[in-house]
């Protein structure tokens, strides 16, 4: 998805596209936290934000990406309740993200960076509303399949590769889907067969596959993290959307090297 290249490219970059970039991050991370919270609950994303406790409408200087909790001390102007720590926390990680996608494709233009940055926002929202609520809103899959959609065109896709893209995603997504099916709905949910098919189709069936791996290894980390903590049960259920955003991260940044390896060691 996003080319790497060597440390010497990155000396082309301007020190105020990166301060752009992180602008523009957390600014669309402030977004993300309405979006995430807004479409679980089924709210209008177009309404004024209010307290979440006293549901007073904030004005514009409480609504300063990260300065605004830094400046308040992390509580509301008018009740005083502590706000949560997830804000700031994604606004800055969604600054450090754009970001990221510059460094890593300093040759890109405009309009892949603009692509590169729907996709990261699309699936943090993901990542968030699921550990979050467990739930995957399907209108944030859409506009995340429509962004990798537009970026495969733009990357002259033909019919005949988007059909393979479109089996790739069939076929990353079967194993989530049995699961699904077998379980009825218990171990994995449909958002979570969605959003395998969309990584398949984004990486193609082998980074696919390495994504989902990377996911369920993840996951089976974190689950018994949890489970020998005692913070959850053998029967819990576990947000698994989260961790395939990880193994997609992660095929992102190295899916180049690990399947080299993966050929070397196989003799594939």
């Amino acid at each position: 998805m996003i080319p790497l290249y060597p440390l010497n490219t990155y000396s082309d970059l301007s020190f105020f596209a990166l301060l752009f970039a992180g602008f523009m991050g957390l600014a669309i991370g402030s977004f993300i936290n309405v979006v995430a919270d807004r479409l679980i609950h089924d709210e209008p994303l177009s309404g004024r934000s209010h307290c979440d406790y006293c549901k007073k409408t904030l004005s514009f200087m409480d609504l300063i990406p990260v300065f605004s909790y830094l400046f308040l001390r992390g509580r509301c102007r008018y009740c005083h309740k502590k706000l949560s720590f997830q804000y700031p926390l994604v606004e800055f990680l969604t600054g450090c993200l754009f970001i990221l996608v510059v460094l890593l494709s300093p040759q890109a233009d405009m309009l892949h960076i603009v692509l590169y940055w729907g996709i990261v926002s699309s699936a943090w929202i993901i990542f968030i509303s699921d550990l979050k609520y467990q739930l995957i809103s399907d209108s944030v899959q859409l506009t995340f399949f429509v962004f990798v959609f537009l970026l495969k065109l733009i990357e002259r896709a033909t019919l005949f590769s988007l059909g393979f893209d479109v089996i790739s995603g069939v076929m990353v997504a079967l194993p989530i889907g049995l699961i699904y099916l077998i379980s009825r709905e218990r171990a994995m949910g449909l958002g979570d067969v969605i959003l395998a098919f969309i990584i398949g189709f984004l990486f193609g069936m082998g980074k696919g596959f390495l994504a989902l791996y990377f996911g369920f290894v993840i996951g089976a980390v974190v689950g018994i993290a949890l489970i020998l903590s005692q913070k959850k049960k053998l029967k819990s259920s576990i947000s698994f959307g989260p961790f395939l955003i990880l193994g997609m991260i992660i095929v992102a940044l190295w899916g180049d090297v690990l399947l080299q390896g993966i050929k070397r060691i196989y003799g594939i």
